[in-house]
């Protein structure tokens, strides 16, 4: 049985790609907890998949000259999101970064939950889980969410024509939209960035 687990887990590994982020939970169907986390035991001991934190792997990705890269920060909050139901939204300078109006790569990766307050350090990152309202999860998973933490994180007298213009750029025809459909969920002086962003 325990062999029919390992072999079973090592083809599902396989079948992803290059940098998936998963948790013992994504096993379940093949056995016991306990079977599945020797097996996942095994499969990093032999180098196949790396523990990124206790119940946290990845099937790290190779580049041909630095070796293993880092995991996605993404990749890591999905996959915890996914093992406890929870609801992720970026925030901060990271909703910043993803939207290129940062080039800073913060230290502690945050982002807003409807899950508890947690905190996963994976290498030298840690990324946090912050719980939040209702209102700020309303669009979590949205381009109009990022926007909203991003602009709120760079702040209202630090927002100019030059961040206006780079989510110009940066958004689509369908993004821009979707902003107009979640304008209730964004403060007031978000919402006046919004309505710039359709000129």
């Amino acid at each position: 049985m325990t062999h029919s687990i390992y072999s079973t887990a090592i083809s599902r590994i396989y079948g992803k790609n290059r940098g998936w982020v998963f948790t013992v939970n994504d096993f379940i169907d093949l056995g016991s907890c306990t079977a599945v986390a020797k097996a996942l035991e095994r499969l990093t001991r032999a180098g196949t998949i790396r523990r990124l934190a206790r119940g946290l792997y990845d099937y790290p990705e190779k580049h041909p000259v630095l070796g293993y890269v880092a995991a996605h920060y993404e990749r890591i909050a999905q996959a915890i999101a996914g093992r406890d139901g929870l609801r992720i939204q970026p925030s901060g300078a990271y909703a910043a970064n993803l939207l290129g109006l940062s080039d800073q790569v913060p230290a502690r990766i945050v982002f807003l939950t409807d899950g508890a307050n947690r905190t996963v350090q994976v290498s030298n990152q840690q990324i946090v889980l912050k719980r939040t309202t209702p209102k700020n999860m309303a669009t979590a998973g949205q381009v109009s969410g990022l926007v909203i933490q991003a602009l709120r994180y760079i702040g209202r007298d630090r927002v100019n024509d030059k961040i206006v213009e780079k989510l110009k750029k940066k958004l689509t025809a369908d993004d821009r939209r979707r902003l107009i459909r979640d304008l209730r969920y964004a403060p007031a002086w978000i919402g006046k960035i919004f309505r710039q962003l359709q000129e």
